[in-house]
């Protein structure tokens, strides 16, 4: 499947790469009420700790931080951490839900974003890291960032 972020990345979880090993991603529309997609459109979200669930057939994430808007009106959500409900196909709700149940595999918010006047949220199939799988993992961003860092010395000598 493998969708990519065309829009606007209104919030993105930075710290779902570093946790998880991300296997597959999937395009998903969220489903918002009142003022949320002003205050999402103004950069008012966080997706640190947000997860999803799949429960009766639909998902639903969790945890996602979506502040109030501010001159928001009686339509504005109260509870800007309710649980908000995410738009797929049954076939793709079933396969993550089928992949999902192997141990050590979640549901993972990567990025938050807006195609075509509609929220999207990408949500990935993260299997979980060990704690030597992330110094192994910042070891070798480490060496990629000194041989890159070679490399543009070594082009600034032969200018």
């Amino acid at each position: 499947m493998g969708k990519k972020a065309d829009g606007k990345v209104l919030a993105q979880n930075k710290k779902a790469s570093h946790d998880y090993f991300i296997e597959d991603t999937y395009e998903a529309g969220l489903v918002l009420t009142g003022t949320e997609i002003k205050s999402l459109r103004n950069g008012r979200a966080n997706i640190g700790d947000a997860f999803a669930t799949i429960r009766n057939g639909e998902i639903h994430v969790h945890n996602m931080h979506i502040s109030p808007f501010e001159q928001g009106n009686r339509n504005n959500p109260t509870d800007p951490t309710r649980t908000r409900k995410l738009l797929m196909h049954k076939v793709q709700i079933s396969k993550l839900l089928g992949l999902s149940k192997q141990d050590g595999y979640s549901i993972v918010p990567l990025k938050v974003y807006v195609r075509n006047g509609y929220a999207k949220l990408l949500i990935g199939l993260g299997k979980g890291k060990k704690q030597y799988d992330k110094r192994d993992t910042a070891a070798k961003k480490d060496a990629q960032r000194d041989i890159a860092r070679a490399l543009r010395e070594k082009q600034k000598i032969a200018r």
